[in-house]
């Protein structure tokens, strides 16, 4: 830990940057020297929406006795207040001291009050701030800070990993349409894909029993009473497929995996439960989630999406089969097929990684196709594994960059050229994973109840992702590509992704603009946010004629273009709202300043429109950020 000082001219306050602050350095135990007092309006203090501590100088200012300590920060600290009341600021919280020291003998000489404002940072991220007042009042000394920010507890290294895991773990459930729940000490844990399969938000009563069983249909209730009776030290895994009926009235098929843990003396002491929505309607087959992330990526035959690769549940996109090039309905998933691998390290890293002995795997391997020495391939291939309750669970990409490291040869006397080529190669694919993370995160929070709507907005952003990878690996210019094609592509993939055939798309696009990939990739990624919202809000009327969302991008001056985007639809009621309550706003204005553009609302007779204009060079970096510090806005 160390700690930075600085007085802010501007605002008149002493700043103080605290860098790695570990809470449990923060309290030492002390002897008391003065038994506590009665403080004046103590009662009141505690309905104050804000910590009030109370000091009481000794020693001619040179120490404090505690006589208060804000019940916020106690709680955040996990002290008690018995435990702090009656002993020296110097002894029982030495680091608060230092900080605070000088400022309350300048506040007890002067008697004026002073402001200071703390910052707590870890790995030099700021993780929470808190603002301090300091007056004194009849001889002692007041801190007030504001509870807002003040001492919000730190996520640990473990902890992080554990929420990016359960995060992982939300992601992989939603995809492949599974769920499960814990059962201790007759206490229901449910994870959120539970919630997908059944249609339906959390509910507080839900940890009190089975919210699967109790949906199951009266003709298939004998098999539960089945498994009920079945489960035994002696025969402690049951599996079978059950049909419930959503409260939305749909029935489902699920395959049920479910295993139980017993005492010596037969009591049984934890149950888990795995469900997967298998069913299939018999006049169309039912669109799991999976589909939208998979189908994204089906029209790239270099890159393929691996959901649960290291297990039986596993979830390829097209691109697989396509690389190892065994149509989908003959593969077999097995171990067999790393031998096909020509590097021993690689396969030794591999087998190691399906072991549990390492959690990550990123190598660049050669493929032998069918086995054959005559037939190989460049690959990159990512998993990563994680666990999420006491299940393992692994998600990855898989990458054919054989024709990549061709052209890397090819251009390996254009230095920038080839430096371009080397970074996109090896760094767009988790470039994107971290995007697709950043809006799953954002989402998660703001349509929590809705996830039909996060997987609508997830599957366009990944066929515009897969479209930008598709040319990506069949291209070897980087910085001048020309828009109109990319634009004519998406309008194709919007169009067939949202069944908006009703709806015309009118795209005038100056042939004659060509951008870098670093400038199209944000610029794809704003026409999808501004073209979804146009499809699912301009248009409330089915019945309404000549719906059109149309779109033009020229020049308006030697290097700066411009974007409009507009429908003839409804119209915004009111584009304050828009601006100050919308994640997609927030969004398309992230996304706007990442090519230095500028964005405004268009005052439309009819329908809605948005005006973006934006360089066409500019100085950027190639590995392009939706979101600063952790992925948030």
């Amino acid at each position: 830990m160390h700690i930075e000082r600085k007085y802010n001219e501007l605002e008149k306050i002493e700043e103080v940057r605290i860098y790695n602050l570990n809470m449990d350095e923060v309290y030492h135990e002390a002897p008391q020297v003065k038994k506590p007092e009665n403080i004046r309006f103590s009662n009141i203090m505690k309905h104050v929406p804000s910590d009030i501590n109370v000091f009481l100088p000794i020693d001619d200012g040179e120490d404090y006795i505690i006589e208060r300590i804000g019940w916020n920060l106690l709680e955040r600290t996990n002290i008690n207040l018995e435990s702090v009341e009656g002993r020296k600021l110097s002894q029982i919280a030495p680091i608060y001291y230092d900080i605070l020291k000088d400022s309350f003998k300048e506040v007890l000489k002067t008697g004026e009050t002073k402001h200071m404002r703390l910052f707590y940072y870890i790995s030099d991220k700021i993780r929470t701030l808190a603002n301090l007042n300091i007056i004194i009042d009849e001889g002692e000394i007041y801190v007030i800070s504001d509870l807002k920010n003040t001492f919000e507890q730190v996520k640990t290294e473990e902890e992080q990993k554990q929420e990016d895991d359960e995060n992982k773990a939300t992601l992989i459930e939603y995809f492949s349409q599974t769920g499960s729940y814990y059962k201790t000490r007759n206490e229901y844990t449910w994870t959120p894909g539970i919630y997908n399969i059944i249609n339906r938000s959390k509910e507080p009563g839900d940890t009190y029993y089975n919210i699967i069983f109790d949906l199951v249909i009266p003709e298939d209730r004998p098999l539960v009473e089945e498994l009920l009776e079945t489960m035994s030290p002696e025969t402690d895994t049951y599996e079978n497929i059950i049909r419930i009926k959503t409260p939305r009235g749909h029935i489902k098929y699920l395959d049920t995996y479910l295993y139980s843990k017993f005492d010596e003396n037969g009591e049984e002491i934890s149950h888990y439960g795995l469900f997967k929505d298998i069913s299939v309607d018999s006049h169309k087959h039912m669109t799991r989630p999976v589909d939208f992330m998979l189908n994204g990526f089906n029209h790239n035959s270099k890159l393929s999406l691996l959901v649960e690769p290291l297990s039986k549940r596993y979830e390829f996109s097209e691109g697989f089969y396509t690389m190892i090039e065994i149509p989908k309905e003959e593969y077999h998933h097995e171990q067999s097929i790393i031998e096909n691998i020509i590097e021993d390290d690689v396969k030794e890293e591999l087998y190691k990684l399906i072991n549990g002995e390492i959690e990550e795997f990123n190598r660049v391997f050669t493929y032998k196709v069918h086995g054959n020495e005559d037939d190989q391939k460049i690959c990159e291939l990512f998993i990563e594994r994680f666990k999420y309750g006491n299940k393992n669970h692994s998600i990855g990409f898989l990458t054919d960059i054989t024709l990549a490291r061709q052209k890397q040869k090819e251009l390996i006397e254009s230095n920038a050229t080839k430096n371009i080529l080397i970074k996109e190669v090896h760094h767009r694919v988790k470039n994107n994973l971290q995007v697709l993370n950043s809006f799953l995160n954002l989402e998660r929070r703001a349509y929590k109840n809705n996830p039909n709507n996060i997987l609508d907005n997830m599957q366009a952003r990944l066929s515009s992702l897969a479209l930008l990878h598709e040319k990506t690996y069949n291209t070897d210019d980087f910085i001048n590509v020309n828009l109109q094609d990319y634009m004519t592509d998406q309008d194709s993939t919007l169009h067939t992704l949202f069944g908006a055939k009703d709806i015309n798309f009118v795209s005038d696009v100056n042939p004659d603009i060509h951008l870098s990939m670093d400038v199209i990739t944000p610029l794809l990624l704003i026409v999808d946010e501004l073209t979804m919202n146009a499809i699912k809000h301009a248009f409330p009327d089915p019945d309404m004629p000549n719906k059109t969302i149309s779109k033009k991008i020229d020049y308006i001056d030697d290097h700066i273009c411009e974007l409009i985007l507009k429908d003839n639809g409804v119209g915004l009621e009111s584009p304050e709202s828009l601006i100050n309550h919308n994640l997609g706003w927030e969004i398309i204005n992230n996304l706007t300043r990442q090519i230095n553009g500028e964005l405004e609302i268009l005052d439309c007779e009819v329908g809605t429109g948005f005006r973006i204009i934006f360089p066409e060079n500019f100085e950027h970096t190639l590995e392009y950020h939706l979101y600063g510090g952790e992925g948030d806005l």
